[in-house]
């Protein structure tokens, strides 16, 4: 995915993510389901991401994600509960982040020929350090937060944001610069 190359429907590809998308249904299940400790969140995590995510990563569950394989999380990122990623596209967190409550964030989009609508257009999404994303936001394909910015509650980030920034609405605009004494 990481090409942002259509996959088609019924493509070798496309067969791939829906048994990634089985796997990720039964990881998510074991984190979801039941009380996991944080160090078996991060172990389910880095099961989940196919990579060690570090021990200071946290997470309230429950928590959604179409693949998993496809999240990459820096240190000290939390998640807080009922967030959905949709990341076969490719999703980063950096350091010290914090993504609140029912956030989505999408990494794909369908082709608007309606003959090819099942066809996917992967974009990935990336999250700097430290940015804070408010509860109930969605941010859509293609995505830069830079650096230190913050993304208010229920906001609809359609375009990338600036670091040390300030951005709120639908679609999110940037109302303020945070300044760094």
């Amino acid at each position: 995915m990481a090409t942002k190359e259509e996959i088609c429907d019924g493509s070798e590809m496309f067969v791939i993510f829906h048994k990634l998308s089985q796997e990720a249904l039964k990881i998510t299940s074991e984190i979801n389901n039941k009380y996991n400790t944080p160090e078996q969140i991060v172990e389910l995590f880095s099961k989940l991401t196919g990579t060690q995510v570090d021990k200071s990563f946290r997470c309230f569950p429950p928590f959604y994600t179409d693949c998993g394989k496809n999240i990459k999380i820096g240190k000290n990122v939390f998640i807080n509960a009922c967030c959905r990623f949709q990341d076969q596209g490719g999703i980063e967190i950096g350091d010290g982040s914090l993504i609140g409550h029912n956030t989505t964030i999408a990494t794909l989009n369908h082709d608007f020929n309606p003959d090819k609508r099942a066809n996917l257009h992967p974009s990935p999404v990336k999250i700097g350090k430290n940015v804070w994303i408010g509860s109930d936001c969605t941010i859509l394909p293609g995505v830069e937060i830079g650096d230190g910015a913050v993304i208010g509650a229920g906001s609809v980030v359609t375009k990338n944001i600036p670091a040390n920034s300030i951005a709120v609405g639908n679609p999110a605009r940037v109302i303020k610069q945070i300044e760094i004494k």
